[in-house]
């Protein structure tokens, strides 16, 4: 196929898939074709919703799987300290989030999409996608965030190493936020792969961020083959563009679709709001999260009698203190 969406998950965030899945219908096409990327083998409850969707498909291919995860491992073995630092933090697996690194097989040469747009679970889609796929014509990446004004949760930023990789034009310009962003098959290939690996080797790995693990190398990645990347948030006109994270309170409804100032979004990225907490709100249980009647509105837009009745006023949910922290911080991400 020549053009579709990824996304990446697991029964856990099984209620944003089906909202996401939901509103790519409502509001990007209902043919457009759609990959679900399995995260990991918990995929009783996504079998089932793929099954009953005729556009979706589910990606378990676990040779595919297998060739990205130990690049990945590869990529962390060269960093000085990372493997330790996960270790000691109780991480049991080779590396910390090895199923978000499945999220790579979409440049694989196999994979289903010559160009395609990544989208994570906890995302909803507001507008039509046909710009994103048109700029793929002259990019070999396509973005719309604000993350380039914090690039400290890429990379390393107290790192010496980092301004030799990278010049400060292209830290404060290319970086990108992953759970948005468009691309094309085998844009590394295994003998990029390799050099990759040998520069960071060389050096360079202590520029990445442990925190973000799947981030930092996919910025990495792109940023140091030196491929080509459009931003909309910094080339759309100032009436034009629209933020797109959860933590923007200014964004208004009309008819489930949230408008920036009068402009439809492209997409409302959930950020921050955990698959626990939305599991617990789709049970009955009356906790707020920001935007939470539009995300209950596309979970059960095609079973509305499922959709829980609040009567009273929600209780706030008493987010983690990290949590609530990396909130905080992404509030400076909105335009």
């Amino acid at each position: 196929m020549k053009e579709g969406i990824y996304t990446l998950a697991n029964d856990a965030v099984y209620d944003q898939l089906v909202a996401l899945l939901n509103s790519i219908e409502a509001n990007a096409g209902s043919d457009i074709p759609v990959c679900v990327i399995a995260y990991n083998n918990q995929l009783d409850k996504v079998r089932l919703e793929v099954a009953n969707r005729k556009n979706v498909t589910l990606l378990e291919n676990t040779a595919m799987f297998q060739r990205w995860e130990d690049f990945s491992y590869q990529v962390w073995k060269t960093h000085p300290n990372a493997l330790q630092v996960w270790q000691e933090q109780g991480i049991t697996t080779k590396f910390y989030r090895v199923g978000e690194n499945h999220r790579y097989c979409a440049f694989d040469p196999d994979s289903p999409f010559e160009r395609f747009i990544y989208l994570d679970a906890d995302t909803l889609v507001m507008n039509s996608l046909d710009f994103i796929f048109k700029q793929l014509e002259e990019s070999d990446f396509v973005v719309y965030d604000f993350q380039y004004k914090d690039p400290g949760h890429i990379y390393n930023i107290e790192s010496s190493m980092l301004f030799k990789v990278f010049d400060d034009v292209k830290i404060k310009s290319e970086i990108f936020c992953s759970g948005f962003y468009a691309s094309k098959q085998n844009m590394f290939p295994q003998e990029r792969r390799d050099w990759l690996i040998s520069q960071l080797a060389a050096g360079e790995a202590e520029v990445l961020y442990l925190r973000a693990p799947n981030q930092s190398v996919l910025n990495y990645m792109r940023m140091r083959s030196d491929l080509s990347i459009h931003n909309f948030a910094l080339t759309l006109p100032a009436t034009q563009k629209t933020g797109n994270s959860v933590t923007s309170s200014h964004f208004t409804n009309s008819d489930n679709i949230l408008y920036d100032k009068g402009t439809r979004l492209t997409y409302l990225h959930y950020i921050g709001v955990s698959s626990k907490l939305i599991k617990k709100v789709c049970a009955g249980e009356n906790l707020d999260f920001p935007y939470r009647d539009i995300f209950l509105h596309y979970r059960y837009l095609h079973e509305p009698k499922n959709c829980p009745k609040f009567t009273t006023r929600p209780k706030p949910y008493n987010r983690p203190p990290n949590l609530a922290t990396k909130i905080l911080r992404k509030l400076k991400l909105t335009p």
